[in-house]
């Protein structure tokens, strides 16, 4: 699940030109990926035929669609501004224009997309407001950084740089407050998949818990009595030594940190699987462990209904889980709600996802930061 950098030039000379930019960046933000930067906005000339002047930019987004998913979402943006594309030759102006100009270093060649796009280098209302964002980036078929191409550019156009800054929807998601996030949930709420699309979407430094090394995991389905408790300690030790180390070492380069767990599901879990003459020596054992740790400053639950997590459980395939019965998962529910209904020194925000995809919808995953940063 790895994003992909997309720098999109925008232009419109028709109509409000500026309220035309800033409606189609909200479009892209919604539909396309989070928007990194925002360049200048530069009044430009119409090139290749007589028309009012532009307004252009360019935008750096970071996005897990393909590039043919991009072009379709941008030509839908488009057609959603007013804009008619028709098959006549030449230029004519247009309420708005949504060009892929990069996809990172990748060479697209097909019938309807040509990554990058093949006429930049010739166009001073492209290259000036990249140059803004990305003076250093090298274009992988002409091997020339931006600010390169710029100054060998024989387009004559003058520009105009504009005094109004257009607003980063993709702003309003502020982390800044938190030093360190825990996403916790049930078995298959995708709690990996939030912690991970969140580290790279908004820099910071992703703890991923080690379960799939637990040789014991997969012996604990088989055989739940048996291995309950050596199940929950070999957790218990392993978390102690992961998140202590973790929170441990800063990063200067990230500006938080987000954990797809947090220590205190180790209680949790172990409340349901454990004897209670197991769970109180357990719970001891714990306390002494963790006391020192830090804990999140915010607790964020994803709770999904037991259907759907069946249900996300059998997608993802792993052989030990495919048993899991729907009781089992009920208890682990109730579990954390009950803890958490408990709990007066966390800040916790419970977020009810049982009708929502945040994996394959852009809109249910803004949904999600919605509710963390609201």
């Amino acid at each position: 699940m790895n994003s992909q950098k997309i720098y999109i030039s925008i232009g419109s000379n028709k109509g409000d030109r500026f309220k035309n930019l800033q409606t189609a960046i909200d479009a892209v933000h919604l539909n396309v990926g989070t928007i990194k930067i925002i360049s200048k906005v530069f009044k430009t000339p119409a090139l290749g035929f007589e028309g009012d002047y532009f307004y252009n930019a360019c935008l750096l987004v970071e996005s897990y669609l393909k590039p043919s998913k991009v072009l379709k979402q941008l030509l839908a943006i488009e057609t959603s501004l007013g804009r008619k594309r028709t098959k006549t030759k030449g230029y004519q102006s247009r309420t708005i224009d949504l060009d892929i100009l990069f996809v990172d270093e990748e060479i697209i060649d097909t019938k309807t997309l040509k990554i990058p796009h093949p006429e930049l280098q010739n166009r001073k209302f492209v290259l000036q407001p990249l140059h803004h964002i990305a003076s250093n980036f090298k274009h992988p078929v002409l091997e020339k950084e931006i600010s390169v191409l710029l100054l060998d550019c024989i387009d004559e156009s003058v520009l105009e740089p504009i005094n109004i800054s257009l607003k980063n929807p993709s702003k309003q998601h502020d982390f800044s407050k938190y030093n360190y996030i825990a996403i916790e949930g049930n078995i298959g709420a995708g709690k990996t998949s939030l912690a991970t699309k969140i580290s790279q979407d908004y820099n910071a430094k992703l703890i991923l818990e080690r379960f799939a090394d637990n040789p014991f995991l997969p012996k604990f389905y088989q055989d739940s009595q048996r291995y309950a408790f050596t199940l929950e300690m070999s957790f218990l030790a392993d978390r102690y030594q992961q998140i202590s180390e973790d929170l441990s070492q800063l990063d200067l380069f990230k500006d938080f940190i987000v954990s797809d767990y947090d220590i205190f599901k180790s209680l949790i879990f172990s409340k349901i699987t454990l004897h209670q003459d197991e769970f109180k020596l357990y719970r001891k054992l714990f306390y002494l462990m963790y006391k020192d740790i830090a804990k999140p400053e915010l607790y964020v639950y994803l709770y999904q209904n037991t259907e759907r997590l069946k249900e996300n459980i059998r997608k993802r395939g792993r052989k030990y889980e495919q048993n899991i019965d729907s009781e089992y998962l009920d208890k682990i529910n109730s579990g954390y709600l009950d803890f958490l209904k408990k709990q007066t020194d966390f800040n916790v925000k419970i977020i009810d996802i049982s009708n929502r995809d945040f994996v394959k919808n852009r809109e249910d995953y803004l949904f999600v930061l919605d509710a963390i940063c609201k």
